[in-house]
């Protein structure tokens, strides 16, 4: 990682971007959560179909969590330091896209390719997991920071919330995708051992326009050029390098504030993970009637349907949410404003339990909207108030762990808990997850800090940096 200290005293400032073109460099995000959407919601079906067992998904989804952790790091190392004919962030987006792509193309035919390497239909499937969530992150990475590269500050906001916006719409598409083709008439049924076609032809299509979508960005955006970047910090730029192996002595230092946001985040990211997880599994079993060892049935499938329509529903209702953040956390304040998401969320998921009929479930997906909108957000808009600005990057970084850290103990302990402690009875573990946010909400009101709670120590340290 690159720990970038700026000092500028220049008159000349980054130009505004119009609106148009804060969509543009944004419209690969688009394509990326479609990507997302499609394997959130058909990862666990696909590999059930493939023959895995309800208590061996979780650590299958151990793939995602694990690659974001080293792979994110080391792209923004190399995109720190790279310039070449096509930029430099965009290099990154288009090796992404192309792979990503493939892995798209690739995980629903697992069993296809199969009979090529003469493999385990499941293991190929799990690699091609891993590719696909290796390259999301390759190509994820570059877009937060093209904000940071081409805005100047006071754009940011704008910058991350198109981000927002466009990451609801794709991960509605890529999560409805299988419902509209199966509506369409193509089967959601497959041979045991093998993908349904409506869920194989949904990722040929998000493939598609996951290239689209990026190539979009590639063409419609100038990135600005080393000789730019010096007149925008006259010439004066000062970067300073640093192992990544000095993340974890700054580990040992992190503000309090962060440890407490860092709490939360856990018991968020532990229910998110377990909603993403298990969530086929709970409706197949809960809601149809149907025994754990049925992953084959089109009754599964419906069920497998049922969470991809779930799941973009809660994308979507995070949209008018997202707008509505700003505006609430002015009236209660960031801190409330989350705990009230979380909450939302918490007991959307316990709802799940208790609305037995489908064709209501999209009531609890109202309240993991509003937590998902929020936890996209609020987090990090609390955390910045207490960390001072030469340590922003580092920090943002080390922030990630408590991302990827519950989703790693939730996969290595989940499927185990669900098999043994609640008779792979998938919901009663969803419950659990919508405790788990829950207790995020009590943590953020008891410990979390507002900004006006904020130490006066602190807020001068931040307010001494200069660049």
């Amino acid at each position: 990682m690159m720990n970038a200290a700026h000092t500028t005293h220049s008159k000349k400032i980054k130009p505004n971007l119009s609106m148009l073109q804060i969509i543009n460099m944004s419209m690969g995000f688009l394509g990326i959560q479609m990507a997302f959407g499609l394997q959130n919601g058909n990862a666990s079906r696909i590999l059930a179909n493939l023959g895995a067992d309800v208590h061996e998904l979780s650590w299958f989804w151990l793939v995602a969590p694990i690659t974001g952790l080293i792979v994110q790091p080391i792209i923004g190392h190399m995109g720190d330091n790279t310039w070449s004919p096509l930029g430099r962030r965009k290099p990154y987006f288009l090796i992404g896209a192309i792979l990503c792509a493939i892995g798209l193309v690739l995980l629903p035919n697992a069993a296809s390719v199969t009979h090529m390497f003469a493999a385990s239909a499941l293991l190929l499937a799990v690699i091609f997991l891993a590719m696909m969530d290796a390259s999301v992150n390759i190509a994820m990475e570059p877009f937060r920071a093209l904000v940071g590269d081409m805005l100047p500050k006071h754009q940011g906001t704008v910058g991350f919330s198109v981000q927002t916006i466009l990451i609801g719409f794709g991960a509605v598409l890529g999560s409805y995708l299988p419902d509209w083709l199966t509506k369409l008439g193509i089967s959601n049924v497959a041979p045991e051992g093998f993908v349904a076609d409506n869920v194989i032809y949904s990722f040929y299509v998000g493939a598609v326009l996951l290239l689209i979508s990026i190539l979009y960005t590639i063409f419609t955006t100038r990135e600005y050029s080393p000789e730019e970047f010096a007149e925008f910090e006259e010439g004066k730029e000062e970067v300073v390098q640093s192992r990544f192996s000095d993340i974890f002595k700054d580990f040992a230092s992190i503000p309090a504030q962060m440890k407490k946001l860092g709490i939360v985040q856990f018991f968020s990211w532990f229910a998110l993970f377990t909603m993403w997880v298990f969530t086929t599994s709970a409706l197949a079993t809960h809601h149809m009637g149907l025994s754990p060892e049925d992953t084959h049935s089109k009754a599964f499938n419906d069920a497998g349907d049922l969470t991809g329509k779930l799941f973009g529903m809660y994308n979507l209702w995070a949209i008018p949410f997202a707008f509505l953040l700003t505006p609430i956390a002015k009236w209660i304040g960031k801190k409330q404003t989350h705990a009230l998401a979380l909450l939302c969320g918490g007991l959307g998921l316990i709802s799940m339990y208790f609305i037995k009929n489908i064709d209501l479930l999209w009531i609890s997906m109202i309240g993991l909207g509003f937590a998902w909108a929020s936890i996209l957000a609020m987090p990090y808009a609390m955390l910045i108030e207490v960390i001072p600005q030469r340590k922003m990057g580092v920090y943002m970084g080390i922030f990630n762990f408590f991302i990827v850290i519950p989703q790693i103990i939730n996969g290595l302990l989940g499927g185990p808990i669900v098999s043994s402690i609640f008779g792979k009875q998938a919901m009663d573990y969803v419950v659990v997850g919508g405790v788990c946010m829950l207790i995020g909400a009590l943590v953020t009101m008891i410990f979390v800090k507002s900004e006006d709670e904020t130490p006066k120590e602190i807020q001068e340290e931040i307010q001494q940096v200069h660049f």
